[in-house]
């Protein structure tokens, strides 16, 4: 048993609260984490307001990064001492895995979100002796330090600044997992991201390394739609004061768009990026709206061949795409720093906050261990 600190959500709507909790004796193949930061997501907001299901009173947190503390008998990926990313974690057994598709793993949604425990059951964080929710996408990062499983982590240089590089975990790995290993959008193709959050950003940088016709952000936030320009978006739109819909058409000369992405979850916006494609164009949705979330569209649209795909932490295999990632941060190709903004891990309300009303785009919390 190891005791360390954590930001403990007690139930739905209620705030993160730092208490001691202690940590159970590592698996075979588990690893413990002395968290250095960890970005805070909508997905964890999603758990705390009660939309996604998680076990709680439980720990949130899943874009971690830190230093390897002590590893299970059969860990042989990291050592004690290296420094590690944090992702989702996966069975690596199921025909998702093995085909290199595992953030689609057979076991992915009871462990990362819903059992909140060790498939067996037993738990992985306790307070006071209680089990609480723990191992939210195979870490709870929002804390001192966490167990993940030997599958979730990615080892990186040891100069690596792991408070700028943790939103990979998450974020920035579904940005551009989505237009790299989703949509492939093809040369001279034209491409709108809705939501210029840190998601959507990461979309925008991904898209525009690529020789496409047109890149189009679309947000609420002039601050956010600046950052796109900055990034590479050939148009922004306002859409407090423009229509996505007209304007698109404009820009795409009646066409319509090839590819669309969604990562507000908001059900209108979604509507939106589906009636902004053209013949062929796929809207990808990435977004995690509250469980129950329908969006009405008209079925006809959808007819000369428009296709509408979910995605999941862009298809991504976290130990291809997450060093490619590292390394065009380190080249000055992914500019995080202009995303992310520091808290302590008292301060998560805060950043959430912060988060809501735009003023930050990504919050990073840096433990003070």
């Amino acid at each position: 048993m190891f005791k360390t600190k954590a930001a403990v959500v007690e139930g739905p709507g209620a705030p993160f609260t730092v208490a001691e909790v202690e940590l159970a004796d590592l698996r075979p193949d588990e690893v413990l984490v002395r968290i250095v930061a960890a970005g805070l997501c909508h997905t964890d907001l999603g758990v705390q307001a009660g939309g996604i299901p998680f076990a709680l009173p439980g720990v949130l947190g899943h874009e971690g990064a830190g230093v390897v503390v002590e590893t299970g008998a059969a860990v042989t990926r990291v050592a004690p001492g290296d420094q590690v990313l944090l992702s989702f974690t996966s069975c690596g057994t199921c025909p998702s895995c093995r085909g290199g598709h595992p953030a689609y793993c057979d076991t992915w949604v009871p462990q990362n979100l819903i059992l909140g425990r060790r498939s067996d059951g037993e738990p992985t964080i306790t307070r006071a002796g209680k089990p609480i929710g723990g191992r939210f996408f195979g870490q709870s990062s929002f804390a001192d330090h966490a167990i993940a499983d030997e599958r979730s982590l990615v080892k990186v240089a040891a100069d690596a600044p792991l408070d700028v590089l943790a939103p990979l975990g998450c974020g920035v790995q579904t940005g551009f997992g989505t237009v790299w290993n989703v949509l492939a959008p093809e040369p001279g193709s034209t491409l709108a991201v809705f939501g210029a959050g840190a998601v959507g950003l990461a979309a925008v940088l991904a898209a525009a390394g690529l020789p496409l016709g047109a890149v189009v952000a679309v947000d609420r936030v002039p601050a956010r739609l600046d950052l796109a320009r900055e990034f590479g978006a050939t148009h922004t739109i306002d859409s407090r004061t423009e229509d996505p819909v007209a304007v698109i058409a404009e820009a795409t000369r009646g066409r319509g768009l090839d590819y669309a992405i969604d990562t507000t979850a908001v059900p209108s916006v979604v509507r939106t990026a589906i009636d902004t494609l053209g013949i062929r164009g796929t809207c990808a949705v990435v977004g995690a709206p509250p469980a129950g979330t329908e969006v009405a569209f008209e079925v006809q649209n959808l007819l000369p061949g428009k296709r509408i795909v979910g995605v999941t932490l862009g298809d991504a295999e976290p130990e291809t795409l997450i060093p490619q990632l590292v390394e065009l941060h380190r080249t000055g190709r992914l500019p995080l720093e202009k995303l992310i903004r520091h808290y302590a891990l008292s301060e998560l309300d805060a950043a959430a906050k912060d988060m809501h009303s735009g003023r930050t785009v990504k919050p990073v919390i840096r433990m003070d261990t």
